[in-house]
């Protein structure tokens, strides 16, 4: 992972969370109460649009979440949060916009996401089903970033390589 230093978090949607006068602005969904602590953020849709740049993943990450949930993504950022561990999940429009709304009015607006079993869990028994790549789901359970699922190959590469060597000495 690339460095970085310890204020990167705090650089997440900065000109919707703070005020010019640098103070919090509390109309911006996540200074609220209820969703301060989110680990899961419940977006619309191209999410990450203009966020081709890996430190719009590592903001999101450092700032403790784990899961975005959206009706649509901009491919380098979908991609980039899976290569950095932070779960983007694609789900119709219209169920989005159901679960902004039940979670702005129930008490306790938590949600569970169950990437083994690929479903979102929530208030009144709110259950709905999302799909996702198998490699990439694999990836995210055992906690590998490219470099660390490539290196499960180590001895086959070093295998592969020394033939290769062997036969094309010239190289």
């Amino acid at each position: 992972m690339m460095p970085r230093d310890d204020k990167y978090c705090t650089y997440l949607f900065k000109d919707l969370r703070i005020t010019n006068a640098g103070s919090e602005d509390m109309s911006f969904v996540l200074n609220k109460k209820p969703f301060r602590r989110s680990r899961i953020i419940v977006a619309g849709k191209n999410f990450g649009c203009g966020s081709s740049r890996e430190g719009a993943i590592f903001t999101l990450v450092d700032a403790g979440f784990r899961c975005v949930i959206a009706s649509s993504f901009a491919d380098i950022f979908y991609n980039n949060a899976f290569n950095n561990g932070l779960l983007a999940v694609t789900i119709p429009e219209v169920v989005v916009i159901e679960l902004q709304n039940i979670l702005s009015y129930v008490r306790s607006p938590e949600l569970e996401i169950d990437l083994t079993n690929q479903f979102i869990n929530g208030p009144e028994n709110l259950k709905i089903e999302f799909e996702i790549d198998p490699h990439r789901k694999e990836k995210l359970i055992q906690g590998l970033d490219p470099i660390d699922y490539t290196l499960q190959s180590e001895s086959e590469i070093l295998t592969f390589e020394a033939k290769y060597n062997e036969s094309h000495p010239w190289t």
